[in-house]
């Protein structure tokens, strides 16, 4: 069997979907599990829907994915160029071989030449016309026209496409990796226009020759090429390369999270979440699309994610590594059924990565986060902040925005909780904790709460009774981890100040 090489091969006309991210990592991660190679291919063919930006920002969200490609744009190796636009000349030849076998023919049909046809065939009672072995002999191509006038038409530079000649009758028979065999009649086919006027190819024969001319063991792509699948096995054997046809495998869709249709831009937009890896800003309206990235998401997190989204391992194991998914990733277990997006889910998995991150490096990136907001504190301490706070919190920015208590005193007070729990005794049993705490050598933890359950017995009161009110002093909230642990992370000087502060602002 041939090296195992597999290419991601997506298109310059927007920002990479998140489907598009899993379709790149299924890629990544069966080559990596076969000892292979993976290919960034840019497919940007399409001329008309280019957009400035979209390429720098695919390869920018899978480099923050940690999908890394052994050959690509920015990283040549023997088979480049990596752009299509730059591997123009090499596609016409293989037009004209597939013209001069018979199996493509020039069209000179004008827009207003197809739209009739159209028109006829519905009239016709046909609902939806094609360009086929029924139309095309009453169209403007060189099987109509004599080989004189078809000349004379190139001669005088008239616009023209190149369609394959789909046969009559014929099965085409895929086996797909993920689906089994697929078996399609060509006369549910149309004559594809394989090579446009402006001189390039369409997607169909471009990926064909450059999936061939680069030895494209694997092809891994979304279910929506499925329906082209056929075409290209035909392209495949009337270029005499039938032999060195890659393996299909087409992976399902990424559903909206209540299974109705394939997850879009809209369907995040609605319900509140990102749908791209990174934010896109949209060149011409300058509409900001949120990312991933710079919502909080561990890339890891992220990737584990989207490995679920039609893959599973067979096993209850949730938690997946990079180099965990290359170990246990097969094909065999990628789903036919689309996969439903939980965001929920999304969520839950970067929980569980910040949960397992070290404390030092959870503490540079708040620390980030609170330079950011004119807060300037020593890294240790920032590391004893994360330790608390880490299992309440599932983004790195939570421990800012629930946890800034840690880093400035309480500008208001928790008003629900004052009604409840500030009584008219408070202000006194506090005074006096704060006269025990005063006299403490060792401010920690322990021992806040060995003072705190002194006053507890001389006042003869309950935990409930004092343990809010103690905590709105410090935090100025109504709940939040151990108190007695925040007392001592803050220390002894800023507990007994916002002791004093709360007396004095609440009673």
């Amino acid at each position: 069997m041939s090296k195992v090489r597999v290419r991601f091969a997506p298109s310059p006309t927007g920002p990479l979907h998140i489907g598009g991210v899993r379709t790149a990592l299924y890629n990544f991660l069966f080559a990596k599990k076969n000892d292979g190679k993976i290919i960034l291919r840019i497919e940007d063919t399409d001329q008309a829907r280019f957009v400035s930006g979209a390429e720098d920002y695919i390869v920018d969200s899978l480099k923050w994915c940690g999908i890394d490609f052994d050959e690509s744009v920015k990283k040549h190796g023997d088979y480049g160029p990596y752009r299509q636009s730059e591997r123009k000349s090499i596609y016409h030849q293989y037009a004209q071989s597939l013209i001069d076998s018979g199996h493509a023919y020039y069209a000179f049909d004008t827009p207003e030449d197809l739209e009739n046809m159209r028109e006829r065939m519905k009239k016709a009672g046909v609902p939806s016309p094609q360009y086929n072995h029924i139309t095309r002999s009453n169209m403007k191509n060189s099987l109509s026209l004599s080989n004189d006038e078809v000349q004379a038409r190139i001669k005088n530079n008239e616009k023209f496409v190149i369609r394959i000649k789909m046969p009559r009758n014929e099965e085409v028979k895929i086996h797909d990796l993920i689906r089994g065999w697929v078996v399609v009649n060509t006369n549910n086919m149309d004559d594809k226009v394989i090579y446009k006027s402006d001189g390039m190819p369409t997607y169909h024969l471009a990926n064909v020759v450059d999936d061939y001319l680069m030895k494209i063991t694997h092809v891994i792509r979304g279910e929506e090429w499925l329906p082209s699948a056929p075409l290209h096995v035909l392209l495949y054997t009337y270029l005499g390369w039938e032999n060195e046809m890659p393996k299909f495998a087409h992976l399902p869709l990424i559903l909206k999270p209540d299974g109705n249709g394939k997850l879009s831009k809209r369907d995040g937009d609605r319900l509140g979440f990102p749908v791209f890896p990174i934010d896109w800003i949209n060149p011409e309206t300058q509409e900001k699309s949120s990312g991933y990235k710079e919502s909080g998401y561990d890339p890891e997190a992220f990737i584990n994610m989207l490995a679920f989204l039609g893959w599973n391992p067979g096993t209850p194991q949730e938690i997946f590594s990079m180099n965990d998914l290359i170990k246990e990733f097969s094909l065999e277990r990628v789903g036919k059924a689309g996969a439903k997006f939980d965001f929920d889910k999304t969520k839950w998995f970067n929980q569980q990565y910040l949960r397992a991150k070290d404390n030092n490096i959870l503490a540079q990136e708040l620390q980030e986060i609170l330079k950011k907001n004119n807060i300037n504190v020593e890294l240790d301490y920032v590391t004893r902040v994360c330790h608390e706070l880490k299992e309440r919190a599932t983004f790195v920015y939570d421990m800012w925005s629930e946890g800034r208590y840690f880093f400035e005193a309480p500008k208001s007070y928790d008003q629900k909780t004052i009604r409840k729990k500030w009584k008219q005794e408070t202000p006194e049993i506090l005074l006096s904790l704060k006269e025990r705490l005063v006299k403490l050598n060792e401010f920690s933890s322990e021992n806040v709460e060995a003072d705190f359950k002194e006053i507890l017995n001389q006042y003869s009161i309950g935990m409930g009774q004092l343990l809010p009110a103690f905590r709105l002093a410090l935090t100025g909230i109504g709940m939040g981890p151990s108190l007695f642990n925040i007392a001592e992370i803050i220390g002894k000087d800023e507990t007994i100040a916002r002791i004093d502060s709360a007396i004095q602002n609440i009673s």
